[in-house]
């Protein structure tokens, strides 16, 4: 189930997370990276403020560059492997999405259709190396940790965009 795209402010808002270079699918891999992000911010003492979320710096489909994340009540010194980094504030086109992970794929190309006919540009550069995105995030409020039918998994997805 999807809801409606549309265009909401978000608020600055702090992370820290550990960047990967992964390739679709990329289900396999992201236990692990979790694992890691959640041992460092352990091991350093930082709280999250918010549900994890993935941050899509560059897309090159099938090739992509992502930060697994936290948010954080402020910008943080942080040791390796993590990195500090800030979501910038601005408009967003959004939805919400319920159900499986597979099926985020298709969430995501909802959201850009959405955009594309409203003729809404992203905040985000072509280069060669791919679509290099301001901030495009996929949030995950639960899962399958805290909730064991996938149906009810929700994950918003959002794009920054262009001012």
């Amino acid at each position: 189930m999807l809801t409606l795209p549309v265009i909401v402010e978000r608020a600055e808002q702090p992370y820290v997370a550990i960047r990967r270079r992964v390739t679709i699918p990329f289900g396999e891999a992201i236990g692990p990276i979790m694992g890691q992000l959640f041992g460092a911010i352990d091991s350093q003492s930082i709280q999250a403020s918010g549900p994890v979320f993935f941050k899509y710096n560059i897309v090159a489909m099938p090739e992509l560059e992502i930060e697994f994340a936290v948010p954080t009540a402020t910008k943080l010194p942080v040791a390796s492997p993590l990195l500090s980094g800030v979501l910038p504030a601005g408009r967003y086109a959004q939805l919400t999405y319920w159900g499986h992970y597979d099926n985020l794929i298709e969430a995501n190309a909802v959201l850009i259709g959405w955009a594309r006919h409203k003729g809404i540009a992203w905040d985000a550069t072509e280069a060669p190396d791919g679509d290099h995105f301001a901030a495009r995030v996929e949030i995950y409020p639960n899962g399958p940790d805290d909730e064991p039918d996938p149906d009810k998994w929700e994950t918003t997805v959002a794009i920054k965009v262009r001012d």
